[in-house]
């Protein structure tokens, strides 16, 4: 399979045009990756262009590559949101790189009431920048054609907001439904799926999601990590939503 690349120009090449990678992007290319003169590689512009061409010239500071066709994939619909609440360690960054290597839309962090971390006005900007970084990072692994959005953090009042506009499934060992019984057809709003911290939600945070709408949902009998809950019910959801 072809490497696959990020440029913002991907956005307006074609077919026959030369599109140059520098910076980081070369420096992977080149030195990491060590493409060579003549390989096939594809690179997008993470809003859906995709770009398959020929390296004409290789060097850690400049990639240069013919374009021999493009493609415009269309985003997604609907879009499925993952919720993720602040969690101690890496164990929030893992769910959010997980997730978007099995095709998550958006993510979303979450001060839940719980959460271990916490991330004040400052922090709250540095950490958004990182997962946005592993997003960019794991939607290249994956080879996607959209890169998901990173939103700013979420208090659990502007997430309430949020899920009255949307189809929203919070992950709740003790909630009444198996999301497997979830019934996703034809549904054309934003699919939330929202994952507590280590401590889980707490009752208030369940009574007002549920008050605006929200369905809660286990995944079977079992307690899974915070860390692998979203990315778990990600491929339920996906399955549900003809994707997979």
């Amino acid at each position: 399979m072809a490497l696959h690349f990020v440029l913002d120009e991907a956005t307006t090449a074609a077919a026959g045009d030369v599109v140059v990678l520098t910076g980081a992007e070369a420096h992977h290319a080149a030195s990491v990756r060590r493409v060579r003169v003549d390989e096939e590689v594809t690179v997008g512009d993470g809003r859906g262009a995709w770009l398959t061409g020929r390296c004409e010239s290789v060097a850690p500071r400049e990639v240069v590559v013919r374009v021999e066709s493009r493609t415009d994939a269309a985003a997604p619909r609907p879009r499925v949101v993952l919720v993720q609440a602040l969690a101690k360690g890496d164990r929030d960054e893992l769910a959010v790189q997980a997730a978007t290597e099995l095709g998550i839309d958006e993510i979303v962090p979450w001060q839940a009431a719980r959460s271990v971390s916490r991330w004040d006005a400052a922090k709250a900007e540095k950490g958004r920048a990182r997962w946005a970084t592993i997003v960019r990072e794991a939607a290249k692994q994956a080879h996607r054609a959209w890169i998901p959005d990173v939103r700013p953090l979420a208090s659990t009042r502007q997430l309430v907001q949020r899920a009255a506009a949307s189809r929203t499934l919070v992950l709740e060992p003790r909630g009444a439904a198996r999301l497997t019984g979830v019934v996703l057809d034809g549904e054309e709003r934003d699919v939330l799926l929202v994952v507590g911290p280590e401590g889980g939600i707490a009752d208030d945070e369940l009574s007002a999601l549920e008050g605006a709408g929200a369905t809660l949902v286990r995944l079977g009998d079992s307690v899974l990590r915070t860390s692998t809950a979203g990315p778990a019910a990600l491929a339920v959801v996906s399955a549900a939503l003809g994707r997979w």
